[in-house]
C-alpha cells in the first residue's frame, strides 16, 4: 500500500486577505493625531509649570525682600537703642511699636554694653546669652533674644534682636571731630585715641501671621 501527501496550495481569497493586512494603512492618521497632540501636551505642561514656578519664585523674592527690610528697619531701631546706652525710649514711644525687653534684658544689658563677651579666655558676661540663635518657632523663646518689636501694617513684622559679642577695640578718633570743633590745635596737642565698642548683633524679622516669611540679619556695629 502506498501513501503520497501532495501540498494543497492556498486559495486565492486568502492570499488576498495577508496582502490587505500587511498593506493596509487605515487607522495611521489617528495613530499621528495622538502622538503629536501628547508632544503638545508634554510643550504646554512644561510651558504651564515654568510660569507657575517663576509666578512661586517671584512671590517668594517679594515676601523675603519685605522681611528683610523689616529687619534693616529694626537694625536702626537696636543701633539707637545701644547708642542711648540700653534706654532711649519713653513708655508712649514704646507703645507705638509694641517695644518689649525680655526678663534678663536689665540685668545683661549693662555687662553686653560695656564689657567684652571673654577676658582672658573666660566668660566675661556672668553667664548672659551669647548664642547666635534666635529661637521663634514655634513660638518665641525669651531667653534666646534681648528685644522684640512690631514694625509695619498689614503685614506686621516681629523684630527680634540680641547682642551677641562685644569687643572692646583700639582706633583713631572720629574722623569729622579730628583737631576740629574740639580744642584749638596747637603744637603741644596730644591727639586722644578712642577705645570703641564693637557690637555684634543679630536680627530676625518674620511675618507675624506667617513666621515662614523670615529674614536673618548679622551687624557689626561699632560705638
Amino acid at each position: 500500500m502506498k501513501f503520497s501527501a501532495k501540498h494543497k496550495p492556498e486559495s486565492p481569497a486568502s492570499e488576498l486577505y495577508s496582502d490587505n493586512i500587511l498593506h493596509n494603512n487605515k487607522g495611521i492618521a489617528l495613530v499621528m493625531v495622538m502622538i503629536l497632540s501628547l508632544i503638545s501636551l508634554a510643550i504646554m505642561s512644561g510651558l504651564i509649570y515654568m510660569v507657575t514656578s517663576g509666578t512661586q519664585v517671584s512671590g517668594i523674592e517679594k515676601r523675603y525682600q519685605t522681611a528683610l527690610e523689616a529687619g534693616k528697619s529694626g537694625k536702626d531701631i537696636a543701633y539707637q537703642l545701644i547708642a542711648a546706652r540700653g534706654n532711649p525710649y519713653s513708655a508712649a514711644e514704646a507703645a507705638l511699636f509694641n517695644f518689649s525687653t525680655t526678663a534678663s534684658f536689665d540685668a545683661c544689658m549693662n555687662s553686653k554694653l560695656n564689657n567684652p563677651t571673654y577676658l582672658n579666655g573666660a566668660d566675661n558676661w556672668g553667664g548672659c546669652n551669647s548664642s547666635i540663635d534666635i529661637i521663634t518657632l514655634p513660638v518665641p523663646n525669651t531667653a534666646t533674644y534681648d528685644m522684640t518689636f512690631s514694625l509695619g501694617n498689614n503685614p506686621t513684622y516681629t523684630v527680634y534682636a540680641k547682642i551677641v559679642d562685644t569687643v572692646e577695640g583700639n582706633s583713631s578718633i572720629d574722623e569729622g571731630l579730628e583737631k576740629t570743633g574740639v580744642v584749638i590745635s596747637n603744637s603741644g596737642e596730644v591727639a586722644v585715641v578712642s577705645v570703641p565698642y564693637l557690637y555684634t548683633i543679630e536680627i530676625v524679622a518674620e511675618n507675624a501671621a506667617n513666621s515662614m516669611e523670615r529674614s536673618r540679619l548679622s551687624v557689626l556695629y561699632q560705638y
